[in-house]
């Protein structure tokens, strides 16, 4: 494959893109795990979400 007189320029780009499309990925996939276990430790010390509120005659509890 022949990229001509900007073949370096060219390469050095792509391998920048992929360089930063992988440290993304490794970011989210890191702070996934994060989040996971937050919110593991939140429910383990009795918090609950908000939407999780039971509902009474059709109507939410805190109406």
């Amino acid at each position: 494959m022949d990229f001509g007189p900007h073949a370096t320029f060219i390469i050095a780009a792509y391998a920048a893109v992929i360089i930063v499309l992988g440290g993304l990925i490794f970011w989210l996939i890191f702070d996934g795990f994060h989040q996971r276990r937050l919110l593991n430790e939140l429910e383990a010390r009795g918090v609950r979400r908000r939407s999780a509120q039971r509902v009474s005659r059709g109507r939410l509890d805190h109406e």
